[in-house]
């Protein structure tokens, strides 16, 4: 299985030093853990996309801090080398330094690495809370879902000098603050390698070019779960979804056809007991 994955090594993680680059997956319960875990993933992230993917919201702004420990913990029990980073939801680092560090305790004690959290330079003194109470945490710039209200929907972020300039400012104080590494989310690909090559920490990309120092995806894109959108930076590997309702419609099928189940698929009893219940030939 390998030496379990922790905030430091993964902190060391440059492709500009000669590292391999960082592979990131979502994973919000235990088979997808085990199955991200078992691929190879570097990190599992119990993103807060859960929102969306699992619990039927339209965004990402619903899901709250216990639920996102619900889900840490289901992910943590898989006991995976990856190193488990559990997203702080809207609302649960926006508050007093206190209430930020007691709600990434929540994530923690659940089963969580490390949190990580959205948002630039203004989210430097709660950064600098969370890892005084030894607690790695991970940055994300960008295009941040928690902001789009105020950014105005999912847009892509950082497409003028200034924007860009910006990102790399902000990248760099989150670095300064302690951040193990920063996810960069739908900038342009030349922005990405910017940030890339400004930071000492790896970058993790998800829309901002092949230049960062790691890639993530949600899962349920990858394996074709989730079709309802395809973002341009999705790359699907499967098609679980169609293949799946192909699976459940021939199980219908069976059962309506009368093939479902089989003799091999049912259970006997001893045939004098069938015998004594008056059940001869209802057996087989």
């Amino acid at each position: 299985m390998g030496t379990k994955l922790t905030a430091l090594a993964i902190s060391r993680r440059k492709r500009s030093l000669g590292a391999d680059p960082l592979v990131m997956l979502t994973a919000y319960d235990a088979p997808s853990a085990r199955m991200a875990d078992e691929a190879g993933a570097d990190l599992i992230l119990v993103g807060d996309s859960v929102a969306m993917v699992v619990l039927g919201h339209d965004d990402t702004m619903s899901v709250t801090v216990d639920e996102m420990a619900h889900h840490a913990a289901a992910v943590a029990r898989t006991r995976p080398r990856a190193m488990v980073v559990a997203d702080m939801p809207w609302m649960s680092y926006h508050v007093s330094a206190a209430d930020t560090v007691t709600n990434a305790a929540t994530l923690v004690r659940a089963g969580a690495q490390g949190v990580k959290l959205e948002g630039g330079s203004e989210r430097v003194p709660m950064i600098e809370a969370i890892i005084s109470a030894e607690v790695p945490v991970m940055g994300h710039l960008g295009l941040t879902p928690q902001s789009m209200l105020a950014q105005g929907g999912y847009r892509v972020q950082g497409r003028n000098s200034e924007a860009a300039l910006g990102l790399v400012a902000d990248a760099k104080a989150l670095a300064h603050a302690g951040c193990f590494a920063i996810v960069l989310e739908g900038i342009p690909a030349a922005v990405g390698q910017m940030v890339t090559d400004a930071v000492d920490v790896p970058t993790i990309g998800i829309g901002a070019g092949g230049d960062c120092d790691g890639q993530v995806l949600v899962i349920h894109d990858v394996l074709g779960l989730e079709t309802r959108m395809l973002p341009r930076f999705v790359r699907r590997y499967a098609s679980m979804h169609a293949d799946g309702v192909d699976a459940l419609a021939r199980f219908a099928a069976d059962v309506r056809g009368g093939a479902f189940p089989n003799a091999a698929e049912c259970y006997e009893m001893d045939p004098d007991e069938v015998i004594a219940l008056g059940l001869y030939g209802h057996q087989g």
